[in-house]
């Protein structure tokens, strides 16, 4: 279980993380992509942010994923530059593809089919 100041921690690097991607990201993916960061979990020793990201607007989400891990330097030091001053170490990020919402439709997708497959047997 995480504790308060990993919780506290963890909200504010998803603030400052997810105005960077909006700043920054035309330029790491391009427009047609829509990248939004939807949890930040935190290490107990605060020096790691597990950042997952949810991608619409392409097949290819594993891509974006790529893109952005290959200007992690980039994306730390903007982060850096925004929590400096409240923080005296800025972690580490580590990003992981958040599917959650993919998984959501799928399964919906699959109960609609049996509820009309349902429907169609009882005619």
């Amino acid at each position: 279980m995480e504790s308060i100041r990993q919780k506290q921690i963890g909200e504010l690097i998803r603030r400052y993380f997810s105005m960077i991607l909006s700043e920054e990201g035309i330029n790491i993916y391009g427009r047609d992509k829509l990248v939004t960061l939807t949890g930040v979990k935190m290490t107990p020793d605060l020096l790691v942010a597990k950042l997952y990201i949810s991608v619409y607007g392409t097949e290819h989400k594993q891509e974006v994923i790529l893109e952005l891990e290959d200007n992690h330097a980039r994306l730390r030091q903007a982060l850096a530059s925004k929590v400096g001053k409240q923080m005296r170490r800025v972690p580490e990020i580590e990003l992981y593809l958040d599917d959650t919402v993919d998984e959501m439709y799928r399964v919906d997708n699959l109960l609609n089919r049996v509820g009309d497959e349902d429907k169609n047997i009882g005619k």
